[in-house]
């Protein structure tokens, strides 16, 4: 019953629909990018140099004659993987984490939590560069960098609803008939924190995906020809004054991407309000 009327503010919320569409837009552009467009994103065409919009080139080519439409969508793949996949390595490894020392609490739960803390007063992005820096640029390094990053704001957050929910009725009639503690975390707490932790995964995906635009801008992220909008943005900032459309694009889809996730973030954190739920 609290899940349909979650279902039924979520959609009632206009922007928070948008943002849906717009995301089903981006994902549908991802899968079907070979459909959508006829040219390959990595191959080059010197006689196509910087071409501006066309009939032909709906988003132009860039300094080597490459799609720029094809590399935008292909981009799409890399950068809402990178994304999702960090963003839910994250919660799997912060969410344990914040169940465990939410739980138990004591020492165990003291030292987890000064360790999170202490990944939490880096700031998020130069924490990620460093990690990078460290590990190498690949797609695989950019998504355990930004996973690495994300994972204290989940176990904290997790940790905070343990907390509360574990002094609830349930928890002790659940002790009281001999409920084993992995059947309480799993099956009891881990589906009544279940709200908070959905509102912050769609929050923090979007900050995921302008986590891994700023690592491969710096070229820190997927390494050329693989084509991502970060790369494409590093890679346009010596033309924008006669090539504008090789920035302007990727610049859109970047934008796009977080707006969606955000919007989305906000309609779900309204559907997941115990005070507009009642």
């Amino acid at each position: 019953m609290m899940r349909s009327k979650a279902v039924r503010r979520f959609l009632s919320h206009p922007l928070a629909v948008v943002g849906l569409l717009v995301l089903l837009l981006l994902l549908m552009m991802a899968l079907l990018g070979p459909v959508m467009v006829p040219y390959s994103p990595e191959k080059t065409d010197f006689d196509a140099l910087q071409r501006p919009p066309s009939q032909k080139h709906l988003f132009g080519t860039d300094e080597l004659g490459r799609d720029v439409l094809a590399r935008v969508i292909f981009g799409a793949r890399i950068s809402l993987t990178a994304g999702l996949v960090s963003v839910f390595v994250a919660l799997v490894f912060g969410g344990a984490i914040g169940l465990v020392a939410g739980y138990y609490g004591g020492n165990f739960d003291r030292v987890l939590m000064r360790l999170m803390d202490a990944m939490l007063a880096f700031p998020f992005l130069v924490l990620a560069i460093a990690l990078a820096a460290v590990l190498g640029p690949s797609l695989q390094n950019t998504m355990l960098a930004i996973a690495v990053v994300t994972l204290p704001i989940f176990a904290r957050i997790v940790r905070g609803q343990v907390l509360t929910e574990k002094t609830r009725e349930y928890v002790q009639a659940a002790r009281a008939v001999g409920a084993k503690d992995w059947s309480i975390l799993i099956r009891h707490l881990v589906p009544n924190i279940a709200g908070p932790l959905i509102v912050q995964t769609s929050l923090s995906t979007a900050n995921a995906i302008l986590a891994e635009a700023t690592l491969s801008f710096l070229g820190l992220g997927v390494q050329p020809p693989t084509p991502s909008w970060g790369s494409m943005l590093n890679a346009a900032r010596g033309y924008l004054a006669y090539a504008p459309w090789m920035s302007l694009f990727p610049g859109v889809a970047i934008f796009l991407a977080v707006f969606a996730f955000n919007l989305i973030g906000d309609g779900l954190r309204d559907a997941f309000d115990p005070r507009l739920n009642r």
